[in-house]
């Protein structure tokens, strides 16, 4: 790749899905996400050999939100294995809204249908093991901070505290996950758990080295260094591909075309298996919970670095 011409072309793409960020509006249900401007759109690639590339936004912090269930999802795999996760989480999408409850209620057994929903989520976020809330939480963090270099990675508590605040919904799901079997923790523990590592701060240059390790198969490509078992991180990119943009993930897979997963602080984590890692950041969503300019912004250099896997 000539890094040069790249770096033009990724401002210019930038400049081009810049007239979206208009078109959605920031997740309001979040009343500390409702501060956000919405005028923001910030992308970051980090390249096999460390290289970034950025334009617009990269440096903003925001918040993994949904993103941060990949990387729940590695640690559970890791602790527990596929044959006990996989138990209590299905591997199918949904086709329903990230934090509905109707086929949790009405499907046999009663388990959410993958770990991208919030019902998935909050279920894997019960099998992270460890003394306290405090230990489970940093087995997350600390492998962000490896995966990016990033020591400084951590729980933004006013986002945290904010979705605390205002979880009902999240809290309807995880008593019928109790109810039904499936989480056997503590209730609000597993959801503090919840709370924090969605909550967990971060910029489109951190998703974006975060992308490439998954890229390379959970290694740093620069020095060898594996941090997610190979298997686990192929789970990951397929959910990324079936669940990653919630029930909008058929329509990304055609029009897009590589493995992504979103949040509703409006990033999103793309990886394009051995050649790249992508963070976006644009903040005002679509219907879906999807960034509306971050989605655009990859169809476009998609389409012009012709980095569709299919």
């Amino acid at each position: 790749m000539d890094k040069a011409l790249a770096a033009k072309q990724l401002e210019a793409v930038l400049k081009q899905a810049s007239a979206y960020t208009g078109k959605g509006s920031v997740a309001s249900y979040i009343p500390e996400l409702a501060k956000e401007d919405p005028g923001q759109l910030g992308v970051s690639i980090c390249l096999p050999d460390g290289t970034l590339l950025s334009a617009g936004d990269a440096d903003v912090r925001f918040t993994l939100q949904s993103i941060s269930k990949i990387f729940s999802l590695i640690i559970a795999l890791c602790q527990n294995g596929q044959k006990q996760v996989f138990e209590r989480v299905g591997k199918e999408p949904t086709g329903d809204p990230f934090n509905s409850i109707i086929k949790l209620e009405t499907i046999k057994p009663h388990k959410p249908l993958n770990p991208m929903i919030n019902a998935g989520a909050i279920a894997v976020a019960g099998m992270i093991q460890g003394k306290n809330i405090e230990e489970r939480l940093n087995s997350i963090v600390d492998m962000l901070r490896k995966m990016t270099g990033n020591p400084s990675i951590c729980v933004n508590e006013a986002v945290y505290c904010s979705e605390k605040r205002t979880a009902d919904r999240n809290r309807a799901l995880a008593w019928f996950l109790k109810d039904s079997g499936i989480l056997t923790t503590d209730v609000e523990e597993t959801l503090d758990l919840y709370f924090q590592h969605c909550a967990i701060e971060v910029t489109a240059k951190d998703v974006a080295r975060m992308g490439m390790v998954l890229a390379a198969d959970g290694i740093n490509p620069q020095t060898g260094e594996r941090y997610v078992p190979e298997e686990v991180a192929r789970i990951c990119k397929t959910f990324m591909v079936t669940c990653g943009m919630y029930n909008a993930s058929g329509e990304f897979a055609i029009d897009v075309g590589i493995p992504a997963k979103s949040g509703v602080a409006g990033g999103i984590m793309a990886t394009v298996p051995h050649k790249m890692g992508i963070g976006v950041f644009g903040p005002t969503l679509d219907d879906k919970g999807n960034s509306v300019a971050g989605v655009e912004l990859l169809r476009l250099l998609s389409q012009e670095w012709k980095l569709g896997i299919f």
